[in-house]
């Protein structure tokens, strides 16, 4: 009967009570205000959040539209030049006959 362990029964006790304390203090209203108040304030970041994630992708979307213009203006400029280089060999070609 001396073999019980006297010890690691106290260390299972304290735990238990330390848990039941732990689960009282937990659940009450105090600590529910608490909950509450941080879950509000996780959800007025978030709306933030979501708002400047909203900003950023108008912001890409006018971006990217703006690169696109660009792209297409340089291509008609390319093309244009490729007339014009062609009309002048067509007129030396012409000029040389």
């Amino acid at each position: 009967m001396s073999n019980i362990p006297w010890s690691k029964l106290g260390l299972f006790a304290g735990g238990v009570l330390f848990g039941t304390a732990g689960i009282k203090v937990l659940s009450s209203k105090d600590a529910k205000k608490c909950y509450t108040s941080a879950t509000a304030a996780v959800l007025r970041a978030k709306d933030s959040v979501m708002e400047t994630v909203t900003n950023v992708r108008e912001n890409c979307d006018d971006i990217l539209a703006d690169a696109k213009a660009i792209n297409e203006e340089r291509a008609v400029e390319d093309a244009e030049k490729e007339i014009a280089d062609a009309c002048e060999e067509i007129v030396e070609d012409a000029s040389e006959e």
